[in-house]
């Protein structure tokens, strides 16, 4: 018996022993074929990210107002020729990616899903379920919270001296940054989640390392805020704490935490 024989011998075994590591929707392709299927997947996605950046670049003027309004105080100019309309394309293909946002999660899904096991397939619908709904929570916590600390703090500091009069193209900038960073930072329970469900660490571990996380979400609150006001970074660097520590509660909840972590 060769080596690769014993070795298909020994994984036929763990999947006879563990049902959960069984590939239930495996089907054999060839390398060109998955590629096929890929820029298929692909072109799909990049025809409904078309549509919806076209759809919101019909509505853009609504979508510039909606993420003006966090700065109240403040007066926007164009300060360079053609700046609002090069604002407008920016903030339409922002818009349209999270518009498409199901598509490319529903493509994404259906190319990794044959070579899922059971127990990664089990994990796949509350993964993306909540992840979407923590990103949407980050971009309400930023649009609510966040940019109206960041932008009051900036207007209030030196109104008397200075006019509030901001250059739309850096402002956008700045509001879009905060929102989609923001959604990214409230990831954390679900990679949590997955973590612990994949038995690489436990809960007590990650109890264990409190001092730590506190370090780490005051440091990425400072990278990921495209401000340097404390406010807005204490309001992150909390958020992400109070995340880790729910993600943490969750995996108790559904009964993973107990888990204990597999040995490198």
């Amino acid at each position: 018996m060769t080596p690769a024989e014993g070795n298909l011998d020994d994984r036929d075994l763990d999947t006879e022993q563990d049902p959960d590591l069984e590939l239930p929707n495996e089907v054999e392709m060839s390398l060109w074929d998955h590629l096929e299927e890929l820029r298929q997947r692909l072109f799909v996605v990049l025809g409904t990210v078309a549509v919806t950046t076209i759809f919101c670049f019909t509505q853009v003027r609504w979508i510039i107002q909606f993420l003006e309004k966090p700065a109240k105080g403040a007066q926007f100019l164009q300060l360079s020729p053609g700046e609002y309309f090069f604002v407008s394309c920016k903030a339409a293909a922002y818009s349209g990616v999270l518009l498409a946002t199901p598509m490319i999660l529903y493509q994404g899904i259906r190319f990794v899903l044959p070579g899922l096991t059971r127990r990664e397939q089990r994990l796949l619908a509350p993964v993306v379920f909540g992840s979407s709904i923590l990103f949407v929570a980050g971009l309400a916590f930023a649009y609510t919270l966040l940019a109206p600390a960041a932008l009051g703090f900036f207007i209030s500091y030196g109104a008397d001296v200075v006019e509030q009069i901001w250059s739309i193209d850096r402002y956008v900038d700045f509001i879009l940054l905060l929102l989609f960073a923001t959604g990214l930072a409230f990831q954390v329970p679900i990679l949590q989640l997955v973590l612990i469900s994949l038995g690489i660490v436990s809960t007590a571990q990650m109890l264990s390392q409190w001092r730590y996380v506190v370090i780490i979400a005051v440091a990425v609150a400072a990278v990921l805020t495209p401000s340097i006001d404390p406010v807005t970074q204490g309001l992150l660097a909390g958020a992400l704490m109070a995340l880790y520590f729910t993600g943490i509660g969750l995996a108790r909840l559904v009964g993973v935490g107990d888990r204990p972590a597999e040995d490198g």
